[in-house]
Order: structure tokens, then sequence, then C-alpha cells
């Protein structure tokens, strides 16, 4: 098996780090970090950040995966999360299955969170950007890890977080302000013939997963695992449960 474990904002894929040296050799030598263009790398010519380059970048990464070693299982997260179902409604014939945290995006009744509202402003989010870029790295770094997210990863997040990183948080964001969202929600159900997980981290304060995550769940026919205690960055906060979580669903696919 070969898993893909695509990142989200304002991250790279170092935040897989911890939890993949918790997977058995076996399933960690199979494992792959893709990293979304901008976000600590360059970006193709042309490649204007928006959500549905996004998808279209991220299938390009798929189909040659999939084409020497079989389906993949996807693990998203954040916007790899959102990137990552579109992809798998799209093909679903390249995933053997999928975990996702934010399948409350989805639902009808999401409302972006208050940062997501500041990017998708023009000048509110260039002015949130060019602040962020002023603030010292060790600020950056402390600020990291008032929201979940530890001193070592977030001294690699924040070198990373650069003016095109910047740049492209904005154009994402804003390509999927809503009804963009709901939209792709109403195309959804093709991901449902994939076996899928939603993973629940209920001190998330992002994407409502509780009550619009588990709907959505529901609607695809998905599990749903509840990682008690754990936040947005649950990978961080617990990467031997998040491991083992991904290792006991993998095997029962």
């Amino acid at each position: 098996m070969t898993a893909v474990l695509l990142h989200g904002n304002p991250e790279t894929p170092v935040i897989w780090d911890p939890l993949v040296a918790h997977l058995s050799p076996a399933v960690a030598s199979g494992v792959v970090t893709p990293q979304l263009p901008g976000f600590g790398c360059p970006v193709p010519d042309g490649f204007g950040a928006t959500k549905d380059e996004y998808v279209d970048w991220f299938l390009r990464v798929v189909e040659p995966i999939v084409a020497e070693h079989g389906p993949v299982d996807l693990v998203g997260h954040d916007w790899g999360g959102g990137i990552g179902m579109r992809a798998v409604s799209l093909r679903p014939e390249l995933f053997r299955s999928w975990v996702c945290d934010v399948l409350g995006l989805f639902h009808p009744d999401y409302v972006w969170h208050d940062f997501a509202q500041i990017w998708q402003t023009p000048g509110a989010g260039e002015q949130y950007f060019e602040q962020s870029l002023a603030t010292p790295v060790a600020d950056r770094v402390a600020l990291f890890e008032g929201i979940g997210i530890p001193r070592a990863t977030g001294e690699q997040l924040a070198v990373a977080g650069d003016e095109l990183m910047g740049r492209c948080v904005l154009a994402l964001y804003r390509s999927a302000a809503q009804p963009a969202m709901v939209q792709w929600g109403a195309e959804l159900a093709p991901a449902g013939t994939v076996p899928g997980m939603a993973v629940v981290a209920p001190l998330d304060p992002f994407v409502q997963g509780e009550t619009l995550g588990v709907a959505v769940a529901e609607q695809l026919g998905a599990r749903v695992q509840v990682l008690e205690g754990q936040g947005h960055w649950w990978m961080l906060g617990d990467p031997a449960g998040g491991a083992a979580v991904l290792e006991a669903f993998w095997g029962s696919v």
C-alpha cells in the first residue's frame, strides 16, 4: 500500500514527521508526503494557487503513484483534506481509502472561520501577511506553540512562511469563498464509493467536526474516529495515537 499524507495551511510536510515515525516500518516505507506549491517551495509557471489548480496539481502527483503501485490511501489534513477529498470525488478510482479531518468544510451550513474571512477580504488579507512577515521569527514560533504546534515543528514552519506562501494562501481562500465549498460539497457523493474515515478532533475550532463533519461523514457512509483531547494539529498532539488509528483503519480496508 501507498499512503499519501497531504498537509494544509500554513504548513509543510514536516507536520507529518512525528506521526510517520510511529508507523510500523513496513507501512512507513510506503508513505508519500507531497508539498503544496507555494508552501515552502516554488510554484509551477503560471500557477494561480486557486483551489481547483491545487486539485489538478494533486491529481498529477497521485496518478503516477497509482500507475506504479495501485490506488493510494489518502490522509488529508486542513486544506490537504479539502483538496484531497475533491480529488477523491473527481477520480475515486485512484484511491483505496481516504481519511479527512475537515469534512465540515463541505457541509452546506459551513461558515468560514475568522482568519479565513480576513484572508478573503481584499486589503485586510494583504495587511495580515505584511504584519506577519514583519513579526520576528521567535514571536511567530511562540504563536505556533500557543495554538498547539510544538516548538521544533513551529521553527520549521516559521521559516517556510514567506511572501509566496502568503500570496498562495490569499488566492486559495479567495477562490474558496462561499458558495464555492457548498458547490464542492454538492458534488462529493462519488467519494462515498471509497472506504473513508472522518477524524474528529473536539478541540479544533475551525471546522465544526463534531457536528457538520459527522453529518457529511454519515452522508458518505464513512466511519467517524473521535480523537479525544486533540485539536487541529492532532498529528502533532498525539502522533503515536494518530499512527495507531491510521494503521487500524488501513488494516480494515
